[in-house]
This record gives structure tokens, C-alpha cells and sequence, in this order.
């Protein structure tokens, strides 16, 4: 009695397909995902620029960078702690992230630009400044992205109550 069934058509209401073939593209390919990025870099090492020209650098430290990758740090912080307390990172809420996180972020700090000033300093011979600069950058900004991450956890908190509003 199998067998007679075999030979039936198949419903194409309950045989759909809407997953396209063959495995998804990762985020990271996909080119609107890319342009956003692109997007995001561009504004972000423009402003870092623009940081560049108004703090100049100053006893051999480059306040500009200093200034831009702790402010990074500490933006980022704020960021995904707000985008992950709002749901799944996905549509406006990944968009976002790429553009403002990876994009403006990625673009605005620079800890290539932190590594070429230290190797500058140690090679004018300010090896003690170099390492404070260095270290002080990175310990530094591991405090800001922990300000980051908990003022906007508190800001949720103030908006939406201990529990009300959280993911989970």
C-alpha cells in the first residue's frame, strides 16, 4: 500500500522551500553589510582626524589618539550594551551595530596608530613614557568600556525597572 502512495505528487504547499540553496552567505560578505561598514570607517577616521587637528600632540604624546581610543572605548561600551539589552542582533539592531560598532568605532580608535607612537616615544628615547602611554591606553580604556557597558546597563535599568523590558 506504500507503493501506490510513491507514485502520488507531491503537495507544493507543504514542500516549500524558502531558504535559498546551498549554505547562507555570512554577514561579513553580504555587500550591504559591507557599505554600511565602509560607511561607518569613513565617518569615524574623519573625526578622528578632525580630533587630530584641534588636540595637537604635546611632549611627545599624541593626545588626539589617546583622546579618540579611550572615547571609543567607552562609546563602544555603551553601544553594545544597549543594542545586546534590546533583543537578537539582527535587522536595525545589527545594522546599527556594523555601522556605529565596527564601522564608526572601528574607524575613530586606533591601536595602530597607539603602537607607532609608542615605538616613536621609545625611539626618542622616552621608554618610561612610551610603557605609561602604552599600558595607561590600553588599562585606561578597559576601564572606560566597563563605565560604558555599566552606565548604559543602569540607563536601562532607570528606563525599563529591574526585570520590565530585559531580554532573556
Amino acid at each position: 500500500m506504500a507503493d501506490e502512495f510513491a507514485e502520488l505528487p507531491l503537495d507544493p504547499d507543504v514542500e516549500v522551500v524558502e531558504a535559498p540553496p546551498g549554505p547562507p552567505t555570512p554577514v561579513h560578505l553580504r555587500p550591504a553589510y559591507l557599505a554600511v561598514v565602509f560607511a561607518g570607517g569613513a565617518a569615524g577616521t574623519a573625526a578622528r582626524e578632525g580630533l587630530g587637528l584641534l588636540i595637537p600632540a604635546t611632549g611627545g604624546v599624541p593626545w588626539a589618539i589617546l583622546a579618540a581610543n579611550l572615547a571609543g572605548a567607552f562609546a563602544l561600551g555603551v553601544l553594545l550594551e544597549a543594542l545586546v539589552r534590546r533583543g537578537a542582533d539582527h535587522g536595525i539592531r545589527r545594522t546599527l551595530r556594523l555601522l556605529l560598532g565596527t564601522g564608526f568605532m572601528g574607524g575613530f580608535t586606533t591601536y595602530s596608530a597607539l603602537a607607532t607612537d609608542t615605538a616613536a616615544l621609545v625611539g626618542a628615547g622616552d621608554g618610561w613614557l612610551a610603557t605609561a602611554y602604552a599600558v595607561g591606553t590600553v588599562v585606561v580604556g578597559a576601564i572606560a568600556t566597563i563605565a560604558g557597558i555599566m552606565l548604559a546597563a543602569a540607563a536601562h535599568r532607570a528606563r525599563f525597572g529591574a526585570t520590565e523590558g530585559a531580554v532573556g
